[in-house]
């Protein structure tokens, strides 16, 4: 760590976390977070997961999820987090009014994703995912360099416009020396209903490129699917709602791929404490 940078600490109670990111917004960053959290859960049935909606003027995490409502406080003081599915979920939007903008400046914006880190009861948690808010700006720098990241997922269409940020992102992430993970190439194939006919929307296997020329696996494709749309703006996300159709099975081995791919945990948990609100 270069001098000068602050220290990275674990989060504490939470072994591994794992960040989902993209250089544009748009992609299916955060589809792809909430569906990778329930894979996870799904493939470790054993282990306790979390999910963290870093995206302070976005979050979409509460909607997707079907959560809302502000979260009680322990008798530490911490926010517990609001569950369902079996997932562990945090957002600034328990926070704030859904119709309300979050008009702030950057100091205010790294307090608040150090309160969401450092300020909740997430133990134990064995895997923590957290929806980075899209681009290679403050916030993104502000987690990468307080806390101890496992690995990071880039997530990007095949559009030559997406490709260049997404590049930008997985940089970010070697120049921090956090572990890029791998590629999730989304809206790779939209494959019409009716006839079954295949048109590559927004251009074919341009994720694949980038990856061979920055020697990163392809974690894999995710089809542009009614499905998918439809089940996260419900809040019932594919992979818990529809298991064994082929959009939930690709979010499945993304999440496979992903695990194979992290260091191998230390079974204790960190021995870091939360701080108090």
């Amino acid at each position: 760590m270069a001098k000068g940078l602050p220290k990275r600490l674990p989060v504490a109670g939470v072994k591994q976390v794992i960040v989902v990111a993209s250089g544009k917004g748009g992609v299916g960053k955060s589809t792809t977070a909430v569906n990778l959290a329930l894979g996870i859960a799904a493939i470790k049935k054993s282990s306790d997961v979390g999910l963290l909606d870093a995206d302070v003027y976005g979050p979409s995490i509460p909607r997707m999820m079907s959560l809302s409502g502000k979260p009680d406080l322990t008798a530490q003081n911490l926010m517990k987090p609001l569950v369902n599915f079996g997932i562990k979920c945090m957002s600034m939007g328990f926070l704030v009014d859904e119709k309300e903008p979050t008009v702030w400046r950057g100091l205010m914006v790294m307090s608040a994703i150090q309160s969401l880190l450092r300020k909740v009861a997430w133990g134990p948690l064995d895997y923590l995912v957290v929806d980075m808010p899209p681009g290679t700006g403050d916030t993104q720098l502000s987690i990468t360099q307080s806390i101890e990241i496992a690995g990071a997922v880039i997530v990007s269409t095949p559009q030559d416009i997406a490709l260049l940020d997404a590049r930008k992102g997985a940089e970010m992430f070697r120049k921090v020396q956090v572990p890029v993970l791998g590629v999730v190439q989304n809206m790779s194939v939209y494959q019409c209903p009716k006839c079954g006919h295949i048109e590559h929307i927004f251009g074919k296997e341009g994720a694949k490129q980038l990856a061979e020329e920055m020697k990163l696996q392809i974690l894999g494709d995710v089809p542009l699917h009614v499905s998918i749309r439809e089940t996260s703006d419900t809040g019932q996300p594919v992979v818990v709602s529809q298991p064994d159709s082929p959009q939930a099975q690709a979010y499945i081995s993304i999440a496979k791929k992903v695990l194979d791919s992290l260091p191998t945990p230390d079974d204790s948990l960190p021995n870091v404490k939360a701080t108090p609100t």
